[in-house]
């Protein structure tokens, strides 16, 4: 079962073409335009759990990054074929410092 942000995220990657990646900024506005900031956190947290179901992937520059240990701007994809399924040792971590 999936949450209103959780379909907001779905659906709003649905109308994209594949590929493309939606701002989690977006999210939060689609569902409470006055109060958007105070969702963020919540975005995220369905973001990383839709990353766990293999749903999607989350993204720092254009990269997709292990969503169990990213840290600051990151973008929301449909996860494609070739994208990993793994982080052990494919992908590094977000390293400390990078930021956008």
């Amino acid at each position: 079962m999936t949450s209103p942000i959780q379909d907001t995220i779905l659906s709003q990657l649905a109308a994209l073409p594949e590929g493309k990646s939606i701002d989690p900024m977006n999210v939060a506005k689609a569902i409470q335009p006055e109060r958007w900031q105070q969702l963020l956190g919540h975005v995220r947290t369905n973001a990383i759990e839709l990353a766990r179901e293999g749903k999607v992937v989350i993204l720092r520059h254009n990269k997709p990054v292990n969503p169990e240990k990213f840290r600051g701007v990151y973008r929301i994809r449909t996860r494609l074929e070739g994208d990993p399924t793994s982080f052990e040792d494919n992908v590094p971590d977000d390293i400390e410092g990078d930021e956008d």
